[in-house]
């Protein structure tokens, strides 16, 4: 059973940064690959970038060259730098660990004004 809490979402004015982290409690963090996803109100959740167990990176073509995606081990600890924010970003963003079982966080707003 793994436990995800997020945290650092906030209001953020357009060009802002923020850094999101998701703190993972339970065995087996190093062999999980994470991810964060988001939503926004009306539309479906979606892919915002996964980092594996060996620190490989995929990310959302939306999203690219600005937010990255980075994890900690010793720290059970996954985090999104975002840079460049844009009024479009603006979704409540949920952590994910996915090995056999998929576990979801209960996500953190992050509002980004023009």
């Amino acid at each position: 059973q793994v436990q995800l809490v997020e945290s650092g979402g906030d209001l953020v004015q357009a060009g802002g940064s923020l850094r999101l982290s998701c703190a993972a409690s339970g065995s087996g963090f190093r062999i999980y690959t994470m991810g964060w996803y988001r939503q926004a109100p009306g539309k479906q959740r979606e892919l915002v970038a996964t980092i594996t167990s060996g620190g490989s990176t995929n990310y959302a073509d939306s999203v690219k060259g600005r937010f990255t995606i980075s994890r900690d081990n010793a720290k059970n600890t996954v985090y999104l730098q975002m840079n460049s924010l844009k009024p479009e970003d603006t979704a409540v963003y949920y952590c994910n660990a996915q090995l056999i079982k998929i576990y979801w966080g209960q996500g953190t707003q992050v509002t980004v004004s023009s």
